[in-house]
């Protein structure tokens, strides 16, 4: 199939789509019905719910003031941006809900889908103008029409009409849904808004990369500054490379340092980074290995009033024993065996700047009270050496391990614990930053692309679905292996596949699959031991099935879902797993019918 025939088209005009009603069980599932159906209130314990996600009833007015709240507390500016975050954020947890649900969607229906979640909620109704999408080949171009818009209407209650699109919160829904959707970044830009005096507002959308990326305003991807403004003045001022660099060489600086995510994990642990910056205050980072604590330890050495010092990191478990005090503290000419000379230790190397200690726990007990005693007094003494030296070093911690339980164990010093946990932060596993998968992906495809001199357009619908459902017990370091091996595996302008990136060496294990189904190595799904091979779904042979599997016959099993359901086809869908649509089908196909299940 050439790239050409891939091209998914739809066009309307505008006066055409409008004078249109849309029936609740039109078009593809997830149909309207299928959507309206996951409602449910339950008044007597005060809960909403939407699936299994629990929902909040909240008035136009109510989110009017919200808003405006936001506006007067952060500016425009901010609000804007932290507002399309929390859309985003949403839309990435709605692509999580229909990729639960109707997996087996194509592009076109998944983009059909964002578009129903979107009028469910209440938010705008939706009109489709244009869209074109290529995934696995990197292009992506949709027009909407939205009318009815909520954040427009309430605009301009509270502000009267704004010279500027003002729909922030639904663009970054756009955004995050399509972006999750496919594991690669799609923006969205409002080029026209009710907000501003218009009938309805219209919206693009695109695929963007680092290449391009200039041309858009994308700061909103990157939360953002909660401190006053002279604060954040002062604190970019600090900020400047200074050393002389290429070119080349400053842009391989910032894109291997640059801390990617637009979660409210991300947000939370930059806004604390960035109230202790200023401040000489010691600062424990607690993490699981790999989440990206040098990273993070970089970003607040940048921000802190050291930061024309030196930044200088040891990895307190990579060093033996023997060698961590001199490592720390330096040593003199002769004080041990192979000393022939005196060398500075990393506090020296680190006066006036930050030291980055990561893997504390790995200290031993004497090391630790040596770094105690620096600690209070701010004097260190070689290995061997008869002076104290005076140090000028904000220290920054690091643990993958609960340190107040090492305490407990006996394994580290109560009284370091409570100098190192002056202000501690807490950076999130990739497990809890779901939002920041997409952005991640192409971050590092990106990067990665450039390396080894290649074109990776995109990926395959299998294998972004895949990189999204994975667990990740290697946290950001695995998936940037993944997407580092994928590139290698793959052929120039290939896109990534799911073999490419994954061995079959746990790989489905590490999954949520549908109920009852496997992911094998190729992405494919095939049938597993809790459940039925239905709806052509599963990939198996006949010895397989009489061998292992001993499932009981569709017909059965269609029956006993209808049964249960008092002959409800939506329900019994909900229950399988499958679009109502696709059961339907094979309800007809099996002759049966589901009004004689009804009030048995």
């Amino acid at each position: 199939m050439t790239k050409k025939m891939m091209l998914s088209k739809m066009t309307t005009q505008p006066n055409q789509a409008s004078s249109c009603k849309i029936g609740l069980d039109d078009g593809d599932p997830p149909t309207l019905r299928d959507l309206t159906e996951r409602l449910r209130l339950t008044p007597n314990d005060g809960k909403i719910w939407f699936d299994d996600r629990r929902m909040v009833l909240l008035g136009a007015n109510a989110f009017g003031v919200l808003r405006r709240e936001i506006i007067e507390s952060l500016g425009f500016s901010r609000a804007c941006s932290l507002l399309m975050r929390v859309g985003f954020s949403a839309g990435s947890a709605d692509a999580a809900f229909v990729r639960k649900h109707w997996p087996l969607n194509d592009e076109a229906g998944a983009l059909t889908a964002g578009e129903r979640l979107h009028a469910v909620m209440g938010m705008v109704k939706v009109e489709t103008v244009r869209r074109d999408h290529d995934i696995p080949n990197g292009i992506f171009n949709a027009e909407f029409l939205w009318h009815g818009s909520i954040e427009a209407a309430e605009h301009i209650n509270a502000y009267g009409l704004s010279r500027e699109p003002v729909c922030w919160m639904q663009l970054g829904y756009a955004s995050g849904y399509a972006s999750a959707f496919y594991g690669k970044r799609v923006i969205y830009r409002e080029l026209e808004c009710a907000g501003c005096g218009g009938s309805f507002c219209r919206i693009v959308g695109e695929m963007t990369n680092q290449e391009i990326g200039s041309t858009h305003d994308l700061s909103w991807l990157t939360p953002g500054e909660y401190l006053a403004p002279e604060a954040r003045k002062s604190s970019r001022q600090t900020t400047g490379v200074t050393t002389a660099s290429s070119p080349a060489s400053i842009h391989e600086k910032i894109d291997t340092q640059k801390i990617v995510g637009i979660s409210a994990a991300v947000s939370i642990a930059l806004q604390k980074i960035e109230r202790v910056a200023p401040t000489p205050a010691t600062v424990l980072f607690n993490g699981e290995s790999g989440v990206g604590k040098d990273l993070f330890a970089n970003e607040l050495h940048r921000k802190s009033n050291l930061a024309n010092g030196p930044f200088v990191a040891l990895n307190c478990a990579a060093i033996p024993d023997t060698l961590v005090e001199a490592e720390l503290f330096g040593v003199e000419k002769g004080a041990f065996t192979g000393a022939e000379k005196s060398r500075p230790g990393r506090f020296e190397r680190a006066n006036g700047g930050t030291l980055f200690l990561d893997e504390i726990p790995s200290l031993s007990y004497e090391a630790q009270g040596k770094l105690l005693r620096t600690l209070q007094n701010g004097e260190i003494e070689r290995v061997g050496g008869a002076h104290p030296i005076q140090v000028n070093v904000r220290v920054v911690a690091a643990s993958n391990k609960d340190l107040f339980k090492e305490v407990q164990n006996g394994l580290f010093r109560e009284d370091l614990y409570y100098r190192l946990n002056v202000f501690p932060i807490r950076l999130p596993p990739l497990r809890e930053r779901q939002d920041d998968i997409p952005l991640l992906i192409e971050h590092f495809l990106y990067r990665y692309s450039n390396v080894y001199k290649k074109n990776i357009p995109g990926l395959t619908r299998k294998a972004s679905e895949a990189l999204l459902d994975y667990s990740y017990p290697g946290n950001i370091r695995e998936l940037q292996n993944l997407i580092e091996r994928g590139v290698i595996n793959a052929l120039d302008s290939e896109p990534l596949n799911v073999f490419h990136m994954f061995d079959d060496v746990g790989f489905a294990t590490k999954l949520n699959p549908p109920s009852g189904l496997n992911i094998d190595p190729t992405g494919e799904l095939e049938a597993g031991t809790s459940g039925p091979d239905l709806f052509g779904r599963g990939k198996i042979d006949d010895t397989q099935k009489s061998a292992k599997y001993h499932r009981r016959s569709e017909a059965e099993i269609l029956s006993n879902a209808l049964y249960k359901t008092d002959g409800n086809v939506s329900k019994a869908a909900r229950e399988l797993g499958v679009t109502r649509a696709k059961l339907a089908y094979r309800i007809q196909k099996a002759g049966l019918d589901p009004s004689l299940f009804r009030h048995l």
